[in-house]
């Protein structure tokens, strides 16, 4: 029996706003002999119910078990067809493919003619919009129309075809090689992490420079150069050259300002470029960067011509929390960032199923460290206990390693170390059997570990002398990461002086070179 986790039309009639019922039930009733259809006495039964039960279904009289999945499947695609309908859900590249189909029915009907006329103004839509893919094949009908009838439309059409065909088939093969690159690193990406020594490197950037397709950079159109910085991005993120980055970034988030129309047809990729290029900043520092670009993004966000919708309304939450943390760990305002703490729950929340388990641990390390910087050392332990809990989480074993080491420091903070010989065991067999044991991390146990051997008077000496060794790590090509995700040179630093980590992080922040 379908459960109400993974029964798709449930999950579905559940995802539609009150507009959207409204308008998928005045199509149905467009016809009076719909009124009393059983999908759409299906419908109203599933929009009633809290938890899907299929047992209610049946007994509810509309459909017996044998027709069950066939109405299912029909009230699926007639949501979908309603959806499609919905002038919320229009955009541009919809209406190209909308002028196809009827350009195609045209020439099933043998009206030749009327069907080029509209192939013509939907090629140049599309041309227009760099919807390169869907003007190929609206060439290839044109070719199909005019060889297999004499339509005598304009002198010289078959060269003119051949050429367009020509050049739009090539353009799509160079952004499928580039955007399959891409995918392939972001692929290496989550199944090996960033690179951890020169071997590594060296295998990542022979694969990167035997990959990447040559090409006449001054002819490379919108859609050409978004995969290409992508394809740089994360060749330069599996690397950590972070300035690289950020490079990239910024080059693929100009790319859409200049060419404003894209932000609106493309909104995912924009908003995603937007977090990459955020990410890096944090990464390298870049304080008043940081806040004018966040500014910007949520500026377009709120612009009225932004699309909106379900997907984007999650990945704006996402993208715009996420970053506002960062700014907040850039400049040390740990208390400041807690204000954030209930919205950001309220939404991951409201939001429900559409965001991903490892994204919502994401958040409940942010707010595990803000906890720490702001010297609530017990709250965040409550929020790295739901991590280090999480069975689930298979993917990003980095962000279970830093909650993991994050958590002995934390209870070392809070004078909770009577467990603490038992946590360091099971973080230490943890890390061997990610395989992913960095120096930073080493010294960390080591040092924890040695806790209960060090005099209370001695104990600033040897967090000096830690502090020295970790230094030597901090802009280490493979190893400086470790500090992105749990800043132990600042908490070293507030042992050694006695003042609050938030405090050093400030100090920090304000004398940083922009």
């Amino acid at each position: 029996m379908t459960s109400a986790s993974n029964d798709s039309l449930y999950i579905l009639v559940k995802s539609l706003s009150k507009s959207e019922k409204r308008q998928f039930k005045l199509y149905v009733n467009r016809l009076g002999v719909n009124a009393d259809a059983k999908f759409l006495a299906l419908f109203n039964l599933l929009d009633k119910m809290s938890v899907y039960n299929e047992k209610d279904i049946l007994s509810s009289g509309i459909v017996k078990k044998q027709q069950l999945s066939n109405l299912k499947a029909h009230l699926y695609k007639q949501i979908l067809i309603s959806l499609r309908l919905n002038p919320v859900n229009q955009n541009i590249r919809i209406q190209i493919r909308e002028q196809l189909d009827f350009a195609t029915i045209l020439y099933q009907k043998g009206l030749y003619k009327q069907s080029l006329k509209i192939l013509d103004k939907a090629k140049s839509m599309a041309i227009a919009n760099q919807e390169k893919v869907i003007a190929y094949e609206i060439v290839e009908l044109e070719k199909v129309i005019e060889t297999q009838y004499i339509t005598r439309s304009i002198s010289g059409r078959a060269d003119e075809l051949a050429v367009q065909a020509k050049e739009l088939s090539q353009q799509n093969v160079l952004t499928s090689k580039l955007s399959n690159l891409s995918l392939q690193l972001y692929g290496i990406m989550l199944k090996f992490g960033y690179v951890k020594n020169d071997e590594e490197f060296q295998l990542v950037s022979d694969y990167f420079n035997a990959h990447l397709p040559e090409f006449d950079r001054s002819k490379l159109g919108f859609r050409e150069k978004l995969w290409y910085y992508k394809a740089w991005l994360w060749y330069s993120f599996l690397t950590q050259d972070f300035l690289s980055c950020f490079k990239y970034a910024k080059k693929w988030v100009d790319l859409f300002y200049e060419n404003e129309s894209m932000i609106y047809l493309n909104p995912v990729f924009f908003l995603k470029g937007n977090n990459y290029l955020l990410e890096t900043m944090y990464y390298v520092k870049s304080r008043t960067g940081f806040k004018d670009s966040l500014e910007r993004l949520e500026k377009t966000i709120a612009d009225k011509r932004f699309p909106s919708n379900d997907n984007l309304s999650v990945l704006a939450f996402m993208y715009v929390n996420s970053n506002k943390l960062n700014l907040h760990f850039l400049e040390g305002s740990f208390e400041e960032g807690l204000k954030l703490e209930k919205p950001i729950l309220s939404g991951l929340k409201n939001h429900g199923n559409k965001i991903d388990e490892h994204h919502v641990m994401v958040f409940y390390y942010k707010l595990a460290c803000m906890y720490f910087g702001a010297g609530d050392n017990k709250s965040c332990i409550t929020y790295l206990k739901k991590i280090i809990e999480n069975k689930n989480l298979t993917m990003r074993e980095d962000l279970m390693c830093f909650a993991r080491v994050l958590n002995l420091v934390a209870h070392y903070d809070a004078g909770l170390d009577y467990h603490l010989e038992v946590q360091l065991k099971s973080t230490y067999k943890f890390l061997l059997k990610m395989n992913d044991l960095h120096e930073v991390q080493k010294e960390m146990i080591k040092f924890l570990r040695n806790l209960g051997d060090i005099f209370p008077h001695e104990l600033k000496d040897e967090f000096k002398k830690l502090h020295t060794r970790l230094k030597e790590y901090e802009d280490h090509p493979y190893e400086r990461r470790a500090f992105l995700y749990l800043d132990i040179i600042s908490w070293l630093e507030s042992k050694i002086e006695n003042r609050p980590v938030g405090e050093i992080i400030r100090e920090k922040a304000a004398v940083l070179i922009r």
